[in-house]
């Protein structure tokens, strides 16, 4: 968790350790390590709910990992765009402030909730429990959750979502699973992003950096895509179909 940086409290659970909360006092009345136990106990809890409310309206939730600007919203764009008529979409939107991403989903027609989360770097089931009282899920096949830009917080938090996907855009450089072991081992799928920068750039190795992810004992696919050219967009999409029916 966030021992560090302090965003473990977050608007969505805040008041778990707010005055009346009951996790305002431990059992000292001091000890730190106590209440982040149970913050996060209390996380697992309403994610295993949130679980629960997307299978009984049989959605699948996919969240969305990456850094800042490796391109998750511009992947979501032309995934509506490319599955519009043979899936129905709706997406929740996490970001530090502004509606911005929200509204460009929108502007593809699809629902996109957002979740303003202050100074906390990731999304937590508390959030996107919020979240789904703002969307009617009845006849949506996915729900992509698009977490907060960052690498390290949003794999520690279970939102209730059924996939992990993990975004490494090629101006990062091929060496990000092995620094971020903790987001890319939660990864059910890495996607290799802004890859028609592949040439230009030419000091990123999709090899080399799905080498990493085997050295972190993480045997999930890994798929090279651009949602600016539509390169590799096949094998995302497809991935994408056969869960969502695998799961009806």
């Amino acid at each position: 968790m966030c021992d560090t940086c302090g965003c473990n409290v977050t608007p969505g659970n805040e008041h778990l350790v707010a005055a009346g909360g009951h996790l305002a006092h431990t059992s000292s009345g001091s000890e730190s390590v106590e209440v982040l136990k149970g913050l996060l106990a209390a996380n697992d809890h309403q994610a295993a709910h949130n679980r629960e409310h997307f299978d009984q309206h049989k959605t699948m939730a996919v969240n969305l990992m990456s850094s800042p600007g490796a391109g998750k919203t511009s992947l979501l764009e032309a995934t509506i765009e490319a599955l519009g008529t043979d899936l129905t979409i709706a997406v929740i939107e996490g970001d530090l402030e502004t509606e911005n991403d929200a509204n460009r989903i929108r502007e593809k027609g699809v629902a996109a909730v957002q979740i303003s989360t202050g100074s906390a770097c990731h999304l937590d089931a508390h959030m996107v429990h919020g979240a789904l009282h703002d969307l009617d899920l009845d006849g949506i096949d996915v729900v992509f959750i698009e977490n907060v830009g960052n690498l390290v917080c949003p794999a520690s938090f279970d939102l209730g979502q059924h996939y992990n996907v993990a975004l490494l855009s090629t101006p990062e450089g091929h060496d990000k699973p092995a620094k971020y072991p903790v987001m890319f081992r939660a990864a059910d799928l890495v996607l290799v992003s802004k890859c028609d920068l592949l040439e230009v750039l030419g000091d990123f190795d999709p090899d080399t950096a799905e080498a990493y992810l085997r050295q972190i004992a993480n045997p999930a696919p890994l798929y090279k895509v651009s949602a600016k050219s539509g390169a590799g967009m096949a094998s995302w999409l497809d991935w994408i179909r056969s869960e969502v029916a695998a799961r009806k």
